[in-house]
């Protein structure tokens, strides 16, 4: 049995998110929100992807604690596991 457990993100996630945080707060500061409610709406992932990248190549995105994550994952994916049998 495999299993796995998601330790990286793409670039374009993180920046899409970003905005989507960018634009509540300009929107809480705006005098008119149409324009950043469009923006909001809709789904700027594959805008911001292609602008990231330019080619084909994809940027991947882990967290600089990631081998302190694993490890704490590997703890609690091996308890739940012994638990269970």
């Amino acid at each position: 049995m495999r299993f796995g457990i998601p330790t990286v993100v793409e670039s374009a996630v993180l920046v899409n998110e970003a905005l989507d945080l960018f634009i509540k707060k300009l929107q809480s500061e705006a005098r008119s929100n149409d324009y950043l409610n469009e923006l909001q709406e809709k789904d700027n992932y594959e805008e911001i992807k292609e602008a990231l990248n330019p080619g084909d190549y994809n940027m991947i995105v882990t967290p600089k604690e990631i081998d302190e994550l694993i490890d704490n994952m590997k703890e609690i994916v091996a308890k739940g596991i012994n638990y269970s049998l």
